[in-house]
């Protein structure tokens, strides 16, 4: 589909944006060594890097049309891109990991705000016979991100070192806040709708506290149960969430969502399926360098298929679901991707054995991403497709926290448990047939699916 004749710049600016986002939540995998031998800290409790930035992306998705609405779609932008760069140099110039991770919340903050307030002013901006063409123009530099992420993170540890991972988003920041200042409209409502600040509070206090517990379940035994305090605090908030927005006229997410059946399951489905295939960004880079002897840039190389893979997958997804049905589909590529993800606890890979598991993980998960996204949303009537689609958002989000945050904990967990005459192998091996585990979840909601007859037929 062809760019759209207006709006170029903006379209530039917003697709600039984007590829910042999912550079920066790829390109940090591969380097988390090498930052842990910098900050003398064990690289395989690095995981907390990685969480700090997309918990924060999550939490903050909800407020990011509000913040729009009440300040502008030109201020928030640049204040979103000045705080990604602002981030970044803090990144950079951490010295602790106490600093890097309070520098990596300052930088999600930044990219949490890019895509949604982007996505917003090319929706007010652009004339709506242009907009589908638009919006495939933003998102294919995004796609580019996760592809050439881990590879790059890697070239940049040996050549230069770690902190030129964020040092690069230096001037693509600078050129984006000079391009923001010109071709970002200043779209605005006078009297936004109010925000639920209380709900807003009590959703974050809650997503942030589940992400802390499963992070120190490693930590647990009868002398120190603060990751049960935490899980159970943040389950009381969730809790106090759910309570308020029954009581709430404008709650930030209705719970009339959840009495649809579809997107009930697809939402479950989400977070417990992202929990899994989550985990498999933080736990690869490390088992390939730190199990296998991989180079920074090797290991990089190595996730390309990953990414490559979903990119040619996703043209085929529709065609696949509205043949075969919701049901049959996701039940077959649940099971497909356990075994996946289950095989990779087979040691001593051939380089091409690894591409075929690589590239067959991402077609996995392309399909079950898509699958899964849309069996959520297809159901949703007008009313309920805007506030349906940004806790989705969220919930995807925080599933992949949740999913670094549990990877993280059981590469720990059983490297304390593990013999001592095994090699780090044995611990990485069980982490991958746990997480494996994890993955068939979702299986229980596809059951639960009615036996959906395709669509269309393609001859």
């Amino acid at each position: 589909m062809g760019k759209p004749t207006t709006g170029r710049a903006l379209l530039w600016l917003v697709a600039m944006g984007f590829f910042m986002q999912t550079l920066d939540g790829t390109i940090v995998n591969t380097a988390l060594p090498a930052m842990a031998r910098s900050l003398h800290r064990d690289p395989l409790q690095m995981q907390q890097v990685v969480e700090a930035y997309l918990l924060t992306v999550a939490i903050l998705i909800p407020a990011s049309g509000w913040l729009a609405d009440r300040f502008g779609t030109r201020n928030v932008f640049m204040f979103a891109i000045a705080m990604f760069g602002l981030g970044s140099l803090c990144c950079a110039e951490s010295q602790t990991f106490g600093q890097l991770i309070v520098s990596r919340i300052i930088q999600g903050i930044g990219g949490s705000l890019l895509m949604p307030v982007g996505r917003l002013a090319i929706l007010k901006s652009i004339p709506r016979r242009e907009f589908l063409a638009a919006m495939s123009f933003v998102i294919m530099p995004g796609l580019l991100g996760p592809i050439i992420g881990p590879a790059l993170g890697g070239l940049l540890v040996e050549i230069a070192s770690w902190h030129w991972v964020f040092l690069i988003n230096l001037p693509v920041a600078v050129v984006g806040i000079w391009v923001a200042a010109k071709a970002m409209p200043d779209l605005r409502y006078p009297r936004p709708e109010k925000f639920d600040y209380l709900g807003f509070l009590l959703l974050a206090g809650s997503m942030a506290s589940l992400t802390v517990g499963l992070d120190k379940l490693a930590q647990f035994h009868q002398q120190n149960n603060t990751p049960l305090r935490w899980l159970a605090f943040g389950a009381i908030l969730m809790a106090g969430y759910w309570f308020r927005a029954h009581r709430q006229s404008a709650p930030l997410f209705t719970p009339r969502l959840f009495q649809v059946k579809t997107f009930r399951l697809g939402a479950l489905a989400n977070i417990l399926n992202r929990i899994g295939t989550g985990a498999m960004p933080l736990l690869i880079p490390l088992y390939l360098q730190i199990g296998q002897g991989f180079t920074p840039f090797k290991a990089g190389l190595a996730m390309i298929p990953i990414a490559l893979a979903a990119m040619i997958t996703k043209k085929f997804v529709v065609q696949i679901i509205h043949r075969f049905g919701y049901r049959l589909v996701l039940l077959r590529i649940s099971l497909l991707q356990t075994l996946c993800i289950a095989s990779f606890a087979l040691t001593n890979h051939h380089p091409l054995w690894l591409i075929m598991q690589l590239f067959l993980l991402g077609t996995l998960n392309s399909i079950t991403f898509s699958g899964i996204g849309t069996l959520a949303l297809k159901e949703l009537n007008d009313e309920l497709a805007s506030p349906g689609n940004s806790l989705l958002s969220v919930i995807q989000q925080l599933g992949f926290s949740f999913g670094i945050a549990v990877g993280g904990t059981l590469l720990a967990i059983y490297t304390q448990l593990a013999p001592a005459h095994q090699s780090i192998l044995w611990s990485f091996n069980y982490t991958f047939i746990s997480i494996a585990g994890i993955v068939l979840l979702p299986a229980f909601c596809y059951w639960r699916l009615p036996h959906d007859a395709p669509k269309q037929r393609h001859h």
